[in-house]
């Protein structure tokens, strides 16, 4: 195996990078619903800002942002789904920033029940100054946007999980930018990458395939007959790719998609509401399990590595990928917060930040 753990950002360590695409932060949308609304140089100015915003808080000692872009304002989190890494990314990030969150679970609101989503979108957008919301269909989010008065940044639906993919680039930036000391940006360390996604069609395969090749990387996408990936989606995918020369490919074998492949990702293949398909799906994804032999029989690169957004089950990757030197899921799981204070602070902070 080659010395792959030293081209890995660690945590007594982190490279720095020029705020070279920071003018596209001023034209972003007032919303974050999908990367697929914003531009390559608009993501990579978030993943400038977020990549800042690590450096200073790990390595500078900035336990608070000293500008307190968000000092007085309150961010509603409505959370319809549970969660462990968008809750503690966002409270930990509207703190940095020098916000209160004010987290709104299923439990605590009568969001869709017992008053429309339309309601609630006036109701609350009129008490608090941004909307994270982790909710079910992707109506949902559009919905709340639509009536909101103040920003709605998504924080997960069925289609979409922009901040997660945030997170992936950045710690993509923070593995190949040090393999790859001569790019003039972080558009550029991503050019000629190439992505093999091992799993479900879902909504992280979705965002990374509306994403990534727009951004320069190739995507191998793989899932099982009966998963297939929906036509807009492919769609965004292939506009996206004629932008940069990157490839998007399709294949029911993981075999022969993770050839080539510098980063091997998989995800849950039962989400939170498909327990009842639970062993179907476990059939039906017989053979998708990441492992070393997958990657070294169809041909991944040498230095490849691994990436999963969490929680993970034994299923969907052997412990000796997970836990290896090649996987880099906490490092991933960690960036979810400093991309979210860069997202927060870009759609709501001060404007002169």
């Amino acid at each position: 195996m080659s010395n792959i753990k030293h081209s890995i950002v660690s945590n007594n360590g982190a490279g720095t990078t020029h705020q070279v695409h920071s003018a596209a932060l001023k034209s972003l949308p007032r919303d974050m619903i999908a990367l697929s609304d914003y531009s390559a140089e608009q993501i990579a100015g978030l993943i400038e800002s977020a990549a800042d915003f690590k450096h200073k808080a790990k390595y500078e000692g900035q336990a608070f942002h000293p500008d307190q872009p968000l000092k007085g304002k309150t961010i509603g989190l409505i959370f319809s789904k549970r969660s462990t890494r968008t809750r503690v990314a966002s409270e930990t990030s509207a703190a940095y920033l020098g916000g209160h969150a004010l987290f709104l679970g299923k439990d605590d609101i009568q969001l869709g029940v017992n008053e429309t989503l339309r309601d609630s979108a006036q109701v609350i957008s009129s008490m608090v100054d941004g909307i994270f919301a982790r909710v079910g269909p992707h109506s949902d989010i559009t919905t709340l946007a639509k009536y909101s008065s103040v920003p709605v940044i998504n924080a997960l639906c069925e289609e979409n999980h922009p901040t997660q993919i945030l997170a992936d680039l950045l710690t993509i930036w923070e593995v190949f930018g040090k393999r790859r000391p001569n790019a003039r940006g972080i558009l550029d360390v991503f050019r000629g990458l190439r992505l093999a996604w091992v799993g479900d069609a879902n909504n992280i395969a979705f965002e990374i395939m509306t994403t990534m090749p727009k951004c320069g990387i190739s995507v191998n996408m793989c899932s099982p007959a009966g998963y297939p990936i929906p036509e807009y989606v492919r769609n965004l995918a292939a506009t996206g790719a004629q932008t940069t020369d990157a490839e998007v490919k399709y294949f029911s074998d993981p075999i022969e998609a993770v050839n080539g492949a510098d980063i091997i990702v998989t995800d849950t293949w039962v989400s939170m509401g498909q327990e009842d398909e639970k062993a179907q799906r476990i059939r039906d994804f017989a053979g998708y399990q990441v492992s070393k032999e997958m990657a070294q029989k169809g041909n991944a690169n040498k230095d490849w590595i691994f990436m999963h957004c969490l929680p993970r089950k034994a299923e969907e990757v052997t412990d000796d990928v997970f836990y290896s030197d090649r996987s880099v899921v906490f490092q991933e799981a960690e960036n979810r917060k400093w991309t979210t204070i860069a997202t927060f602070n870009a759609l709501l902070g001060k404007k002169s930040n």
